[in-house]
């Protein structure tokens, strides 16, 4: 079973596109998969897109009346596919965003490293296509930003938020009951991929080309204040380390 983990808050108009394109890769490989949508308190009309699809698609929705964050929305994503699974060790969970900025055609390149006997597949981008050259910049060199806490090896990019991993790794790098993540945005992208590549034996990537020019609203914010805000966040991470052999 392969288990699709999706946050999302006022994502309205990219989700119902995504499941149904997410949908179509299936439809071309067909593979047993269940989605899981989770809906951060969104204030517009997430709710009532999503409605619909839960009617025709293995779809389950968590729904949170309070607004609680990017990490903690992944994190309880997967915690609940991992007490779905009865195969943990064989099941996978992909992690993806609602706003359409990661392409499901790269879906089939993760599973390919997966089924190949990869624990960890991260989906790498270079920030091609970002609609300015800050922007760019900032999307390219985010990795080096946060380098000094966590450096995996085979991964170039470890702020995706794009990645395959096998469940027995998720419920493993996520212990007890959490919160475990501790961070926001491309820092919790980065703490999730250290804490499961300090469980995963074998850690690949693949390259993907993030869809910007899909995406339903700007880009927000200046990319120097973003790129020292990384920093920051960076120097506060605790991270494990992979144990030798």
């Amino acid at each position: 079973m392969l288990y699709i983990c999706i946050p999302s808050r006022n994502e309205a108009p990219t989700v119902g596109l995504l499941l149904w394109k997410i949908r179509q890769v299936f439809s071309a490989a067909p593979r047993e998969y269940h989605l899981l949508v989770g809906d951060d308190a969104s204030t517009d009309a997430t709710g009532d897109v999503l409605a619909p699809y839960a009617k025709v698609l293995p779809l389950t929705i968590l729904r949170q009346d309070r607004h609680q964050g990017y990490a903690r929305t992944v994190e309880q994503l997967l915690r609940h596919a991992v007490t779905l699974s009865d195969r943990p060790r064989l099941d996978a969970v992909i992690v993806l965003q609602a706003d359409f900025l990661h392409d499901p055609a790269t879906i089939p390149a993760l599973l390919q490293k997966f089924d190949s006997g990869a624990d960890l597949v991260v989906a790498e981008s270079r920030g091609e296509g970002a609609p300015s050259r800050g922007h760019r910049w900032l999307r390219k060199f985010a990795p080096l930003l946060v380098r000094r806490r966590v450096r995996v090896a085979g991964v170039r990019d470890t702020v995706s938020g794009f990645l395959a991993m096998r469940l027995s790794v998720a419920k493993d790098a996520l212990p007890g009951h959490g919160p475990v993540l501790t961070a926001e945005g491309w820092a919790a992208n980065a703490e999730l991929i250290a804490r499961a590549a300090a469980v995963a034996r074998r850690i690949e990537g693949v390259d993907t080309r993030e869809r910007y020019d899909l995406l339903q609203r700007p880009l927000e914010g200046d990319p120097w204040v973003a790129a020292k805000a990384l920093w920051r966040s960076a120097g506060q991470l605790r991270v494990p380390v992979k144990a030798a052999g």
